[in-house]
């Protein structure tokens, strides 16, 4: 059962931003995405690739379909014919094969980079020093693929000061590079910010914020 209240108020705070949602539904049943389709949600957050791949064969074709789950190098093929952001991108291997997918299925597979700005270490990411690499590596060959920006998830933590912090560092990381001139580089999107946290993910610079217990209640 979605929140059509909080819904309707989470729209029109981020209108006032020019902020994108992504309603992230993994695991909540394709009635919930299609009551939250025509309330006129079209982006939509998955974890994991079959039931990705279940829904969007499922729901209307105009969904976007991101994927923010840590993705598999092997689960790729799956999600390259309509993936429309695949935002945990962790690794110039992954990379790579996204890119190798996205040419097969004609296409060019939009990205954003996976930043390690929480110190938690179970979570997947560049480090400043991989991701200053990457950049400084072949990244043009790469033609069926275009980073689009980064993203970022900050400690659960409840001292909002360095929740904040951790979000303006992947800010600061995105600023710098966004100056490069690179043909499949066009950095725009920083997506940072969940239901708990994305007010200060906002503040902090947030393009896109990725919301799921609001919306579909708690898992």
């Amino acid at each position: 059962m979605i929140n059509k209240d909080a819904y309707e108020l989470l729209k029109e705070e981020l209108k006032t931003t020019n902020t994108t949602l992504v309603a992230v539904s993994k695991t909540k049943p394709s009635e919930d995405i299609q009551a939250l389709y025509e309330l006129g949600q079209r982006d939509f957050g998955e974890n994991y690739v079959q039931e990705l791949v279940d829904k969007q064969g499922a729901l209307p074709q105009d969904i976007h379909w991101h994927f923010i789950g840590h993705l598999q190098s092997n689960k790729v093929k799956f999600i390259a014919p309509f993936v429309h952001l695949i935002h945990g991108v962790d690794s110039y291997k992954l990379l790579k094969e996204i890119n190798k997918q996205a040419a097969k299925n004609d296409r060019v597979i939009d990205c954003l980079l996976q930043i390690h700005i929480a110190q938690e270490e179970t979570k997947f990411g560049f480090d400043e020093a991989e991701l200053e690499q990457l950049f400084s590596s072949d990244i043009t060959s790469l033609s069926n693929i275009c980073i689009k920006g980064m993203m970022g998830m900050a400690s659960f933590s409840d001292d909002k000061e360095k929740v904040r912090g951790e979000f303006k560092r992947l800010k600061s990381l995105f600023n710098q590079y966004a100056q490069l001139s690179i043909t499949n580089c066009q950095l725009s999107t920083i997506s940072m910010g969940m239901s708990g946290d994305y007010k200060l993910a906002i503040e902090e610079g947030s393009t896109m914020v990725r919301i799921g217990s609001m919306l579909f209640g708690s898992r």
